[in-house]
């Protein structure tokens, strides 16, 4: 079902707009949409444009764009300011939509001087440690089924608020929960996963660079019996890595 731009102008009027974009329901004002001039919405809610809007069952507008998406652009309508969560990782999602929605201002907003994203630009420097305590697996008598690094926890250091920020919800607390004081320091943090590659890639996307990093063995004094049941050769193989990564 389609509507005329007539009909949009006086639905504008009216004050409460109903939208669905992408499968998602939004009810805002009238005077939200429209409050930057030239932009694609102002132009469909005033009823600028000849284009006959798109309507689900339900007589909403439907725009076909990012629906979790569009809230950040709902949000900067209404404040004319761009306020993201921390951890936010889809600025370059973002700004394909403002620049389908034609806001220049959201887009000025989201770029920094040297093109990218502004909340990139503007994050706290600081540090951020990880280590873990591995071993290489091996089979029965160390001859089959030879694994090349067994990790047995992945360990974080660092700023609380820098570790929240890099990790998100991958991040396990539970054995440093939280005191109140956000800009404290914790030794004892680990991740939901043992992954190292991918503790690598999340630092890599919040803006930090490996700078260093020391390994040592911790196998046991010759001569020392093992724990039952454990396998003496893996456990010759045992060791300890760390990495410090940082950001400027």
């Amino acid at each position: 079902m389609n509507g005329d731009p007539a009909t949009m102008a006086a639905q504008a009027g009216a004050g409460v707009v109903d939208l669905n974009v992408g499968g998602v329901l939004y009810t805002t004002s009238a005077a939200t949409l429209t409050s930057c001039a030239g932009s694609l919405l102002c132009q469909l809610f005033s009823g600028e444009t000849s284009e006959p809007p798109l309507r689900d069952a339900k007589g909403r507008v439907f725009i076909d764009r990012d629906g979790v998406l569009f809230r950040y652009v709902l949000d900067f309508l209404r404040s004319q300011k761009l306020v993201l969560p921390e951890n936010f990782q889809e600025c370059d999602r973002l700004l394909a939509e403002a620049e389908y929605f034609q806001l220049s201002e959201l887009e000025e907003a989201l770029r920094a001087p040297g093109g990218r994203p502004r909340d990139l630009a503007a994050r706290s420097p600081g540090c951020i440690t990880v280590g873990y305590r591995g071993t290489f697996a091996f089979g029965r008598d160390g001859l089959a089924d030879v694994k090349f690094r067994k990790l047995a926890r992945i360990l974080v250091s660092g700023r609380v608020a820098l570790c929240r920020e890099a990790f998100g919800e991958t991040l396990n607390e539970s054995r440093d929960p939280d005191r109140g004081h956000v800009d404290r320091y914790t030794s004892r943090f680990f991740l939901k996963h043992s992954f190292l590659e991918q503790a690598f890639d999340m630092l890599y996307d919040a803006g930090f660079r490996l700078t260093a990093s020391c390994g040592s063995g911790t196998a046991s004094i010759s001569g020392i019996s093992d724990k039952p049941g454990s396998d003496s050769e893996e456990n010759r193989w045992n060791h300890y890595n760390e990495f410090v990564f940082i950001r400027d």
